[in-house]
């Protein structure tokens, strides 16, 4: 077939050419399809089967979240089983920031609905900015109403990310009573969260909370327990559907205290009004029966984060309600000490029971010293040995003593009673007092030791400083003749009971021991003893030693005048004690900060302790029995200084 060109020029068509032309043409568009569907089928083979898995999991992700489970917190009981700090539920309300378009409209949305404060955005804000899993909720409000529950619930479904969440709060029933010796959980904080490593971060990732202060803290991680989780099915709003699995956590344990709430209470009381402190001892165990710090707060106000101005209160208070005295407050022990220092005296053969001095009411080191007067400005007499030294507590007797032991000799007896050193009670934060010794005032003073800074330690001023929990260990000390006990207050944990053994022995004869036991029991019960004031009506047989510490210097030509010194720059009150005296029980050290005597001030407070002692264990023993218990009179005696016992530094 001929067809005319251009110019009428004809072209004879080859057919053979044009269908290989279109067979080639075919064949390339064939092999181009069967590429792209062999590219088409290799992508599905890789997204179907080979990364099957993966986009399994990341479906599950947008469908399925693991969130961790908190632990149940271990619950905290006296030794009679009294719950004194529990797990109350509450509920928090929460958000879920990656479901969050706009986190400043859903706060406006909010403060529409119930009460949101500037600080509970300021916390949400920096827990915000801590390290966290995906779609973990971060709570904004805690302690929702009823009504406050009801107006986040009619209003979830245009709320994106706000959940509703129970949980279970620390909750303190006695508050104030046990603040400092229990302590309180708080929100975990920036420094705490930055010390944290990989696996406590994991143990924390479901609970906000972590102890800060006594019990709760020095006893965090058994307290804590261990974390679970569980995986939720969520929709595409993010909203929980089910739980598909759930791993338990592990409660912590619960610890059962050697402390006795209702000695608690009365030791509580018997300090009110007072800035000072108590500390009560098991003598034959060193479990402590009741450690209170007036005064105290609530420590409820801190669980779930305290406001500005409850704070501020308490931390700008000018008494120091936060101060936990008994383990952290320094006093000089004045009087107190008398009796181990006698004790050591006779130990070392510089005096014996028949040793004598005489007392014009002041001692000089030598001809035209410095007089260091003794508190009764007349002396007490011509033959003043121990047994009337400690009884009337004499400073002049314990002067001569010092200069004969001097400070080589006395040191190793102050330590040996646990003075300048921790007593290592399971609470954190304590501090070790001072107990001088040559060496040490020659590295922190740089200068040697003199005479007159024995004769200061012999009276507990000077550089002596001892907390009223060491004044406890070195009264319970005594009271077991040489045996010092770690003190602690934990008994239980658990199924494990916690028993101590005996950190040091001093050895000591017998009659030695007698010999002071029966000094301190004259100083409550002769009618000369410097606390013969709480022997009214007593029952039982006391042993113990009046203190009275300086807080500002007198100069040597004045006397103490009450009246012309401010009230918190008046001499600290202090008293230790055990009863029975001929077969201990428990020990008691009292300070009462500017109580002026510890006669009138701080006995008083240590009679009413013992009653209660011995009227719980008189009920108890008849609740065993099945009998009615004994009435004790466990009234409390009058703690106010009495105005016809004018006394100074160191009674």
């Amino acid at each position: 077939m001929a067809t005319r060109g251009k110019g009428n020029h004809f072209h004879i068509k080859n057919r053979s050419v044009e269908r290989k032309l279109i067979r080639n043409r075919l064949l390339l568009a064939m092999a181009g399809v069967i590429f792209l569907l062999g590219i088409l089928i290799s992508r599905f083979y890789f997204l179907q089967v080979i990364e099957h898995d993966n986009f399994v999991t990341l479906s599950d992700r947008n469908r399925i979240q693991v969130r961790p489970v908190a632990p149940t917190r271990g619950l905290i009981y006296d030794r009679n089983g009294v719950l004194l700090a529990d797990n109350r539920p509450t509920y928090r309300l929460s958000i879920i920031i990656e479901r969050v378009d706009n986190i400043d409209t859903l706060f406006d949305d909010l403060r529409g609905l119930i009460a949101i404060s500037q600080s509970d955005i300021d916390r949400f804000t920096k827990a915000r900015r801590r390290g966290r899993a995906p779609y973990q909720a971060i709570p904004l409000k805690r302690d929702l109403t009823a009504d406050e529950i009801a107006k986040i619930s009619v209003n979830e479904y245009r709320l994106e990310g706000v959940e509703i969440e129970a949980e279970l709060v620390r909750y303190y029933p006695y508050g104030e009573l046990l603040a400092h010796t229990l302590g309180y959980v708080g929100r975990i904080n920036e420094r705490e969260l930055k010390s944290f490593d990989e696996d406590t971060q994991k143990a924390y990732s479901g609970t906000y909370s972590i102890g800060k202060i006594g019990i709760e803290k020095y006893y965090e991680q058994e307290l804590l327990g261990e974390v679970g989780s569980q995986f939720i099915e969520t929709n595409a709003h993010g909203r929980a559907l089910r739980v598909l699995s759930r791993e338990d956590p592990a409660p912590g344990k619960d610890l059962h205290l050697h402390l006795d709430i209702e000695l608690q209470r009365a030791a509580h009381d018997a300090l009110a009004g007072w800035r000072g402190a108590t500390v009560i001892i098991d003598v034959k165990t060193g479990g402590v029966l009741a450690m209170a710090s007036t005064p105290s707060f609530d420590p409820n106000l801190f669980v779930t984060g305290i406001s500005y101005k409850d704070y501020n209160a308490l931390n700008r208070s000018k008494d120091l309600p936060l101060y936990n005295r008994t383990i952290q407050a320094q006093y000089p022990p004045g009087s107190t000490l008398k009796p181990i220092l006698g004790l050591g005296g006779l130990e070392t053969g510089v005096i014996d029971e028949s040793t004598r001095i005489q007392d014009p009411g002041y001692y000089r080191l030598s001809e035209g010293d410095r007089l260091y007067r003794d508190w009764k400005k007349w002396g007490h007499g011509n033959q003043v040995d121990l047994h009337q030294a400690i009884r009337e507590s004499c400073d002049t007797f314990f002067y001569e003593l010092a200069v004969r032991l001097g400070i080589d000799l006395m040191h190793p007896i102050g330590s040996q009673f646990g003075l300048g050193s921790k007593t290592q009670i399971d609470v954190p934060n304590e501090r070790k007092g001072l107990w001088p010794s040559r060496d040490w005032k020659r590295q922190r003073r740089k200068l040697p030791w003199y005479p007159g800074d024995s004769l200061n330690v012999s009276i507990g001023q000077g550089d002596v400083l001892a907390t009223p929990l060491q004044l406890a260990v070195m009264t319970a000390t005594f009271a077991n003749r040489g045996i010092r006990h770690e003190p602690h207050l934990v008994s239980r944990m658990g199924d494990e009971v916690i028993s101590k053994k005996p950190m040091s022995v001093m050895q000591a004869s017998s009659v030695n021991w007698d010999y002071v036991n029966e000094a301190m029991a004259a100083v409550v019960h002769s009618p000369k003893g410097t606390a013969k004031k709480v022997a009214k009506d007593i029952t039982y047989r006391m042993a113990g030693k009046t203190g009275t510490a300086q807080v500002i210097g007198i100069a040597q030509d004045e006397e103490y005048d009450r009246d012309k010194v401010a009230e918190r720059n008046r001499d600290h009150a202090l008293f230790v004690a055990f009863a029975p005296a001929e077969a201990p029980e428990v020990a008691i050290a009292v300070v009462i900060e500017n109580g002026e005597h510890g006669s009138s001030a701080a006995a008083p407070v240590a009679r009413a302790l013992f009653d209660k002692w011995f009227a719980l264990e008189a009920a108890r023993a008849a609740n065993e029995s099945g009998n009615q218990p004994a009435q004790t009179d466990t009234s409390q005696h009058d703690t106010q200084p009495s105005a016809d016992l004018t006394m100074e530094a160191t009674l």
